[in-house]
């Protein structure tokens, strides 16, 4: 079973107001130059994209690992300025370790993108408001022996789903860049928010 991480924080959330801020208005706020600097912050205090690839020789660090496999899958380039940081490792069910790098890279319409057919099937994007939207937040209930074991996120654009460990650092890069709006619930087996669907 994959450990439960959190991103924890006494800094102040970037912005102010009355309630919790809709999807749009947390989308629209969470790239701001005051919620970068917040989460550049967090991610130091927790360690020195998801892309993904092992360590090669040549690279120097776990940065230049995730820049280099960016710009190999995808034809991305990222300048080392625009990474925020790195999150806690997780270890997968093959007991490798994998570091997620969290970095900026742009208005999405000005991504000129392309993928290694060797290394990548499909590329899509998912805007962040959509996926502060309750109803694109799904789960996942995993038993062992018969028997409830574990809950993994599921975020829900059309006929793609983000699963897996991809999930599991998109909820944690949630957390972090949208506190105050988005939340992880923590679920049992068959109970569902109002609302909600389970997939």
């Amino acid at each position: 079973m994959l450990p439960t991480l959190r991103l924890a924080s006494r800094l102040p959330s970037p912005w102010r107001g009355n309630g919790p801020l809709s999807p749009e208005e947390a989308a629209r706020h969470s790239l701001s130059s005051a919620n970068e600097l917040r989460c550049r912050q967090l991610l130091e205090a927790t360690t020195a994209s998801f892309p993904g690839g092992k360590c090669d020789p040549q690279d120097q660090d776990i940065v230049d690992t995730a820049l280099r496999e960016t710009r190999e899958e995808l034809g991305l380039p990222i300048q080392e300025e625009n990474v925020w940081g790195v999150m806690k490792p997780v270890n997968d069910r093959k007991n490798s370790v994998i570091v997620p790098v969290i970095a900026q890279v742009g208005p999405l319409e000005s991504l000129d993108l392309t993928p290694n057919p060797k290394e990548v099937d499909d590329v899509f994007t998912m805007p962040l408001a959509h996926l502060l939207h309750p109803q694109n937040q799904g789960y996942t209930h995993f038993c062992q022996q018969g028997r409830y074991s574990y809950t993994l996120p599921i975020f829900l654009h059309g006929p793609y789903r983000i699963w897996g460990l991809t999930a599991i650092f998109t909820e944690l890069t949630l957390e972090m860049l949208v506190p105050g709006t988005y939340h992880r619930i923590a679920r049992l087996a068959g109970q569902q928010r109002s609302g909600e669907t389970r997939t």
